[in-house]
């Protein structure tokens, strides 16, 4: 048994000081406020560890890298294009390795990973039907990171049209065959295996059902852009949404990534289903795709969780804060979310299939050790620090009750900025 000795700690009930946790094999067995100073002494303000509930690790090579003649969508999509191109699976898992590093140092314990780039370009199999998902797979379990491998039914180019050269790596030929690769993953340690629908785009409609079966995790970028909207009901007459709903793809395992673009009836049929939703806001921005109705969405009922998605930037802090402050630009009213929401949708590792995150007896042994004496923390009320703090404040980061950094040091990866800066360079040589 390890015992840690917070100053503060966000407990179920809100921030309390003197809290001592007590943790063995890998889950809190005691947790008690007001308790006298024993064993590791973490200062600052400790939170439950956050979920990184939509990623994809490949697009941290485009960071800084597309916005050429002021950056369009299109400059973006060309530019992912070519990056997917040069990968295999040791450079996927020398890259993936580097970014899962970077995720941890900025406090997120777990990661659900929407993985699409299965095959060797031109769409020919490797030896091993799931090389590069088992090199994501070996990647967090180095980088110390619990891992959901959401595998993407991915199949078509777009509606009515089937792939093309650059998306045939992507591609398994139909929902069946799909089924059968993912049915060989084997999960280990902190890896498990979820599935995803890719979009309405890229999964007919007749090929739906076969996804509908899954029992477990089911992710699907939803409504990100108008433009999917419109080409759905001039194809289907029906929204995205509808279309998932009559297919029974909706549901409480299922997440609705971004959400951006959805009517009223689909809100009412997403929060009637349980689906929650996964904003995504950095990279929303990033893209140009619009603010979502975040709150609108959470009235509703549905649950909201987040993610980095394009990692324009891996930092769980901004993600929550712009989840309030697009809000507040879109309503032009202050004070969206409660801090007790912003850190529910943070740090929502049930949306991955994982227990539900807490510092709390039997719960995942996972913690945020956040320091409230930066230059941007300084004078913070600690109910406030989703709103102050930054990746940079994080110190020490439990996941399963392992120490995978301690004193802003990542404890497995060396430098993972290095490891990121050598990889992306050789990437673009390549």
């Amino acid at each position: 048994m390890t015992t840690y000795w917070a100053e503060r700690a966000w407990l179920p009930d809100g921030p309390s000081t003197a809290v001592r946790l007590e943790v063995e094999d890998g889950v809190f067995t005691e947790v008690t406020p007001g308790a006298p100073r024993a064993g590791t002494v973490l200062t600052g303000l400790v939170l439950p560890g956050f979920a990184n509930g939509h990623s994809h690790a490949f697009h941290r090579a485009l960071r800084g890298r597309t916005h050429g003649e002021r950056g369009t969508f299109w400059t973006w999509r060309e530019r992912m294009y070519q990056l997917a191109a040069r990968l295999d699976p040791d450079s996927y898992y020398r890259l993936a390795r580097g970014v899962y590093a970077e995720m941890a140092l900025s406090g997120y314990t777990s990661v659900g990973e929407f993985h699409y780039l299965h095959h060797a370009p031109g769409g020919r199999p490797y030896d091993d039907l799931n090389a590069m998902g088992h090199a994501l797979a070996r990647a967090a379990a180095d980088a110390g990171i619990r891992l959901t491998l959401l595998d993407t039914c991915y199949l078509a180019g777009g509606f009515g049209r089937e792939l093309d050269e650059r998306q045939q790596r992507f591609g398994d030929g139909d929902a069946e065959s799909w089924a059968a690769r993912v049915a060989d993953l084997r999960p280990e340690g902190l890896t498990r295996v979820g599935a995803a629908v890719h979009s309405v785009r890229a999964v007919p409609v007749e090929q739906l059902p076969v996804l509908a079966n899954w029992s477990g995790p089911l992710h699907v970028h939803l409504s990100e852009q108008r433009a999917e909207n419109t080409q759905c009901l001039a194809y289907h007459g029906r929204t995205p949404t509808q279309l998932l709903a009559e297919a029974e793809l909706l549901g409480p395992r299922t997440v609705a990534v971004h959400g951006t673009h959805p009517t009223r009836h689909d809100i009412r049929a997403l929060a009637e289903t349980g689906t929650r939703v996964c904003f995504c806001p950095t990279t929303e921005r990033d893209l140009g795709d619009g603010i979502g109705p975040a709150r609108a969405l959470a009235d509703a009922g549905v649950g909201l969780c987040l993610g980095s998605d394009s990692q324009a930037v891996v930092d769980p802090f901004e993600e929550a804060r712009a989840l309030e402050m697009d809000e507040r630009l879109a309503s032009e009213r202050r004070g969206r979310f409660s801090m007790a929401e912003l850190l529910a949708a943070s740090t929502d590792h049930e949306a991955l299939g994982w227990d539900r995150a807490g510092l709390l007896p039997g719960a995942p042994a996972d913690l945020v050790a956040v320091d409230l004496k930066s230059r941007r923390t300084a004078g913070t009320d600690p109910e406030a620090v989703l709103l102050t703090a930054s990746a940079a404040d994080v110190t020490d980061v439990l996941v399963a009750g392992r120490e995978v950094v301690r004193d802003g040091v990542h404890q497995l990866v060396e430098r993972p900025e290095k490891v990121l800066a050598e990889e992306i360079e050789a990437l673009w040589r390549s």
